[in-house]
């Protein structure tokens, strides 16, 4: 049961019974909104009809709050309705109204939340992508709990969701680190190869890949000219560090259910990347041109030269993209454009990419691909994340000798766990930056997010176990909490946290439209917040404790409560990607 929903229709009613009337038709109400009130003293729920009808309708706003107020009065459901300010409705839900949804939260289990407003719409979530020349580092860290935790998020907002990962297998990079390779292969042969040139990868986790060449070739490699002999360590490398990735990656519990090769879109004659750019000289997107020499740092792509252009700026982006290079191969974004053409192709009509903050660049320039390979039928959203910074007890850590140049993925989840990376690297909007203090995200502590909200979900674990002990043969079952009489929750705490608990469908729905998945963990802290002050004040209050053997019926209405809270946080937990443990030692 999504409460605000179910009040937009309340709302739409009353004002429709105002219009009629008035003789009014014809007149749009998809603006109205029912959301929480800003101050919860006000209520449960506040709509801004009033506001945004008056105008249309050439009335005052308080005078159309005051009429449509009317209406909302006659609804069993409703408690009491104000006018506020200059024409704000706020509503007090009746105590049988807020029972009835606590009750169908019960009832629903872990499928509260859960809504259908993605109407099965095929939607790809592409992150992490990183080039394939070593293993994660904490940067990617963040791409990737930010995109598996959205993608997750969707799926449980309707949506149909595919998880993708760009494997970038046909760039200068994977030549490099084909040369990386092959100096560790020298070395594996026993050759001294003394310092790591400069352009190379100098971290230690080439030397399993250099044993294997020398394992699978012996000498023979070196007799070969390098045209021979990189395109086959190459492969073997790529193939190694996709699988040293996809164990990486599975630390994090993150596994994505397509791999895509950018090398498969060259393929014999052009391939995608021709077809696709074919098909868009035919609608008039790709032209031959020159490009003026953009101000400040000239980009890598641009070339003072006549060339293939695709014709980026009708279609929202600030200049038009060079396609290919003096040297007759394509540009990196022709890569971009016959990706996008492979997805649009594959039936998905909305395309997220999760990226690193240093790709600020390719927002418009994607999103112009979207318009122009769509017509405007799929939508493009393109996630920047921040930089991480790393710390320990306030001071910076130190990079790691593994890897060569960067603190590892594996390097914090061995150290921290799962949980920890997962819930604190969604505790911050994404593009905002993030410092991660190892010591802070493994307190026992308030000021530790990950460790509040599951300590909240342990507590109403154990109030349930110990329910069980001092009530003997009492039903505890989840059918038992739905048939309680759940209008006895009248204390203000219990009423708060009932109130949130409402809240939770319509959190997911509007972090899914936004793509936001950090609205979760901010929802869950409060949660979890306000139960444990719930739980504080019956340590001084011994009539609000949530079990009261000489109370047996009101008991069990405060254990649904417990329970309902069991759920949601369990839920919103597994939403993220985070366990919801039974106890904390």
């Amino acid at each position: 049961m999504n409460i605000f929903r179910d009040f937009t229709a309340r709302v739409i009613s009353a004002v429709e019974l105002v219009l009629a009337a008035r003789g009014t038709t014809g007149v749009d109400l998809s603006r109205i909104v029912v959301e929480p009130p800003r101050d919860a003293a006000h209520g449960d729920l506040a709509t801004n009809a009033a506001m945004v009808l008056a105008k249309p309708l050439g009335l005052k706003p308080r005078d159309l709050a005051e009429a449509i107020a009317g209406r909302l009065r006659d609804d069993e459901a409703v408690a009491s309705v104000e006018v506020a300010g200059p024409g704000f409705i706020n509503i007090l839900l009746s105590s049988a109204y807020r029972a009835a949804a606590l009750k169908a939260l019960i009832e629903a289990g872990a499928a509260f939340g859960r809504s259908d407003i993605g109407a099965d719409l095929k939607v790809n979530v592409e992150y992490v992508s990183a080039n394939p020349t070593g293993p994660m580092h904490v940067g990617h860290c963040r791409g990737a709990v930010v995109g598996d935790a959205l993608a997750s998020l969707l799926s449980a907002a309707g949506y149909d969701v595919t998880k993708e990962y760009y494997i970038n297998d046909a760039g200068g990079q994977v030549d490099v680190l084909a040369r990386s390779a092959f100096l560790r292969y020298r070395e594996a042969l026993g050759e001294d190869i003394g310092a790591i040139p400069e352009g190379l990868y100098p971290g230690d986790y080439l030397k399993p890949v250099g044993a294997d060449l020398a394992a699978r070739f012996g000498k023979d490699l070196l007799g070969k000219d390098e045209a021979e002999w990189l395109p086959i360590v190459r492969q073997i490398a790529i193939d190694a560090m996709m699988v040293m990735i996809r164990d990486d990656l599975a630390l994090l519990n993150v596994r994505h259910d397509v791999f895509f090769s950018e090398r498969s879109l060259a393929g014999s004659n052009g391939g995608k990347i021709a077809t696709t750019i074919e098909d868009m000289e035919k609608k008039g997107f790709v032209y031959r041109g020159t490009l003026p020499p953009p101000k400040g740092q000239l980009p890598d792509d641009w070339e003072d030269r006549e060339q293939l252009l695709f014709r980026a700026t009708d279609v929202g982006d600030d200049i038009d993209r060079p396609l290919m290079k003096s040297d007759g191969s394509y540009t990196y974004f022709a890569g971009d454009v016959a990706y996008f053409k492979d997805k649009f192709d594959r039936g998905f009509r909305r395309m997220v990419y999760v990226l690193g903050a240093d790709h600020g660049g390719y927002v418009k320039r994607l999103q112009a691909v979207g318009r122009a390979i769509s017509g405007g039928t799929a939508s493009v959203q393109v996630l920047l994340c921040q930089l991480v910074k790393l710390y320990r007890a306030g001071e910076p850590v130190r990079m790691s000798k593994r890897s060569g140049d960067f603190v590892t993925l594996r390097d914090v989840v061995e150290e921290v766990g799962r949980d920890a990376v997962r819930f604190m690297m969604l505790y911050r909007k994404s593009d905002a930056p993030l410092d991660f203090d190892f010591q802070k995200v493994t307190e026992q502590s308030k000021d530790n997010p990950v460790f509040y909200v599951q300590y909240g979900h342990a507590r109403a674990a154990s109030i349930l176990r110990n329910a069980a002990i001092e009530m003997p043969g009492a039903e505890l079952s989840s059918q038992r909490f739905a048939a309680a009489d759940l209008q006895r929750l009248d204390d203000s705490g219990e009423i708060a946290l009932v109130r949130r608990l409402a809240e939770f469908p319509r959190i997911v729905e509007s972090a899914a439209e936004a793509s936001e998945p950090h609205r979760i963990a901010f929802y869950l802290y409060d949660l979890a917040a306000e139960f444990h002050q719930q739980w504080n004040r019956g340590k001084d209050l011994p009539q609000l404790r949530f079990i009261n053997a000489d109370e047996p019926e009101l008991t069990v209405s405060r254990l649904a409560l417990v329970h309902a809270i069991k759920v949601v946080l369990s839920s919103g937990l597994l939403m993220l990607g985070v366990s919801s443990p039974e106890e904390m030692r």
